[in-house]
């Protein structure tokens, strides 16, 4: 009987947020010998077209957007390791309030039910030991993220699987850094109004209330590699300023909220599969 290897599944919601969010554990673990399986719930249409054209002008065509989208997924999946790749396919739902967010095939609007579906076949597939995705506010309120984590949290309860469950997350003490950070490299960084500010702080968490912090230091370049594959996304052009670097002294260490556990490893930990091997 060949033994499983241990499994890590990452769902996420678009392409270019398993290199911003997870990109260093995906690359870490898959060096290790973990089997890592990627699940990505829509095809990015909503995002930047060719030469940064915005959703709603004139020349942004979603399915063509989608299609790029999905050729620097491929991309970044290589870069990072990742052994399996597994695409749901729904549209794009866009920023919350978007019109995008009702069109039908949207993924804010399909029923959590028929997602969580889906997702449960490929949980029972993969028996991962480690999932990892989103918080219920999807860290930033992004409709797709929320999304993720209704479907993953609802298709782990229909399954029965008991893997470690994390969400991820940013220390409040590193928010700050990112400001200064973006001054310093010329982005177009203005100070946020209080109603922003006050938004802005409630990104992440307290320190002290993260339980796991990864150190993914020796494999910055694979994630900053990967954050390139997708560099038709305008958004992601800042952190590609920064150089290597840079970049891996900001997002060297990935953080995490352990949700769900059954091993009993202590906290604060500093590897998602302690008590796993």
């Amino acid at each position: 009987m060949v033994e499983r290897p241990l499994t890590l599944m990452a769902v996420h919601a678009h392409p270019d947020d398993e290199a911003t969010g997870t990109g260093g554990v995906l690359a870490r673990y898959a060096a290790e010998g973990v089997r890592t399986v990627l699940v990505t719930c829509t095809d990015g249409g909503c995002g930047d077209g060719p030469g940064g054209v915005k959703p709603g002008d004139p020349g942004h065509d979603p399915a063509a957007v989608a299609a790029m989208r999905r050729r620097e997924l491929e991309a970044s999946c290589e870069v990072l390791g990742i052994d399996h790749l597994e695409l749901l396919e729904y549209a794009d739902s866009g920023m919350m309030g978007w019109a995008a967010n009702d069109a039908p095939g949207s993924f804010w609007r399909t029923p959590v039910a028929e997602g969580a579906a889906r997702l449960a076949e490929l949980l029972r597939k993969y028996e991962p030991d480690v999932v990892v995705t989103y918080d219920e506010n999807g860290f930033y309120g992004h409709p797709d993220h929320i999304q993720a984590n209704r479907i993953t949290m609802t298709a782990l309860e229909t399954t029965g699987l008991k893997p470690k469950v994390y969400w991820t997350t940013a220390p409040r003490s590193q928010m700050q850094r990112f400001g200064e950070v973006m001054r310093e490299f010329g982005a177009d960084w203005e100070e946020p109004d209080p109603a922003e500010a006050a938004a802005l702080a409630e990104i992440g968490l307290p320190d002290e209330e993260i339980t796991t912090w990864v150190d993914t230091t020796a494999f910055g370049d694979r994630k900053f590699d990967a954050l390139a594959a997708h560099a038709s996304q305008g958004e992601n052009i800042f952190f590609l300023k920064m150089g290597k670097e840079r970049f891996t002294e900001l997002m060297g260490v990935e953080t995490f909220v352990r949700v769900r556990d059954t091993t009993g490893a202590a906290v604060p930990e500093n590897d998602l599969f302690a008590g796993l091997r």
